[in-house]
């Protein structure tokens, strides 16, 4: 009798412990997001302390404060180094209870910390890193990929510029899994359109001396020239371009990789004319206008956002708008992205649009062409508009996805 009396007193005591921990966690109303990118070097402008503004503006324009959350937002520089990122992350999980982790260029550093917040049931909101395997075979339940990647790249210059006669290819590569996966989509799409790949050189990333690969371009006598670099190794390939007179010879350049902050590095006098895709530009619509001009008020460099930027606070927005709809923090990664894939997406940057099962942000891209110098009406009007890309094409179908989330 006294012993099924405790066995019941017990189970009582027991059940009341673990509906006062569910209740504790559900009223858990604390996050930390780490935004871990390129601070220093090639990567710098497209994210590094614009990124981190991105992500404070998200915050403030939540509104999760006044409902009595308490967001930090903290920052670490990954060198462009996987070690190092990985690093990183593990320390800021394990010892600064950071949930959410931010932006990652670099494809390499991306789908390394990709197996950290899996491994550790965080979140990686991924807008840097490129590779099409993030949502791919390298998928998993705790990343997402937001604003782009070499899927939409290679689907939106590698085919307009194929179809409009650039048959022939010659590739210029970052020697690392960006550039191996941008060459990748993008010869795909080349043959698939009836042209041919003639040949690549791969370069060493953040290189300052292009002059031997841009001589194997300009020898195998490629229509294009793809570029499937980034950040300052694109601006370098152009700038050395040019004084090679690559494009003066009859080839074309394709920047399949292009920033607005890359195209302010060059000048309309060296960019114009490159056509490239995007899914983000500041003078789109008001939405972004709007956000551009306040964005720009906020960063020392008063440069306008690139799209990542743009897309690290589109995609911490809906993070919040998630967290805040789940009634607190539970401290499951896998849970949060859940409940990201569940509810609408909807800013004022890319407009609705679903976040797919494979974690892929489903949004239109833009081709644009640099503008020539007198086509330009003032500081930071560069882009003029060739063709939008339906969102259905700007991304892998789910039919072929390598995604083993993806139900088939």
């Amino acid at each position: 009798m006294t012993t099924t009396f405790a066995r019941r007193s017990a189970a009582l005591l027991a059940c009341a412990a673990f509906g006062f921990a569910t209740s504790a966690s559900a009223q858990d109303k604390t996050v930390t997001i780490g935004v871990l990118n390129d601070m220093s070097s090639l990567y710098a402008d497209i994210g590094g302390p614009g990124a981190v503004a991105a992500i404070n503006m998200a915050v403030e324009d939540s509104g999760i404060r006044a409902k009595g959350w308490k967001i930090e937002v903290i920052s670490g520089d990954h060198q462009n180094k996987p070690d190092v990122g990985v690093n990183i992350a593990r320390q800021w999980i394990d010892t600064q209870k950071v949930d959410v982790i931010a932006d990652t260029p670099n494809s390499g550093v991306a789908l390394a910390v990709s197996n950290v917040v899996k491994e550790k049931n965080a979140v990686l909101l991924n807008n840097g890193g490129a590779s099409a395997d993030l949502t791919g075979k390298a998928c998993n339940a705790n990343t997402i990929s937001y604003t782009y990647d070499t899927y939409m790249l290679a689907n939106g210059t590698g085919k307009a510029l194929t179809k409009a006669g650039g048959d022939s290819w010659f590739f210029l590569t970052a020697d690392y899994a960006f550039g191996a996966a941008l060459e990748r989509d993008t010869s795909a799409v080349v043959t698939a359109n009836g042209g041919k790949v003639l040949g690549g050189v791969k370069h060493p990333l953040n290189t300052s001396d292009f002059s031997s690969f841009l001589l194997q371009a300009q020898n195998s006598k490629a229509k294009i020239v793809g570029l499937a670099n980034a950040g300052g190794d694109t601006t370098n390939s152009i700038k050395q371009a040019a004084e090679f007179g690559i494009v003066e010879g009859g080839q074309k350049l394709a920047a399949l990789l292009l920033f607005i902050n890359d195209v302010h590095s060059l000048g309309l006098k060296t960019a114009h004319g490159l056509t490239f895709t995007e899914s983000f530009y500041w003078d789109l619509n008001e939405g972004t206008r709007a956000f551009s001009k306040r964005f720009q008020d906020k960063v020392a460099n008063k440069a306008m956002p690139s799209m990542t930027q743009a897309g690290n606070y589109a995609a911490v927005l809906h993070y919040l708008k998630a967290l805040d709809a789940l009634g607190g923090n539970p401290h499951d990664g896998a849970k949060v992205v859940a409940k990201m894939k569940e509810i609408p997406t909807d800013d004022p940057l890319f407009g609705k649009g679903p976040l797919r099962e494979d974690g892929r942000r489903i949004i239109p891209a833009f081709l644009f062409e640099v503008k020539k110098p007198e086509e330009s009406k003032g500081p930071w009007d560069y882009y003029k508009l060739v063709a939008t890309i339906p969102a259905e094409d700007a991304a892998k179908p789910l039919k072929d996805s390598e995604c083993p989330l993806v139900k088939k």
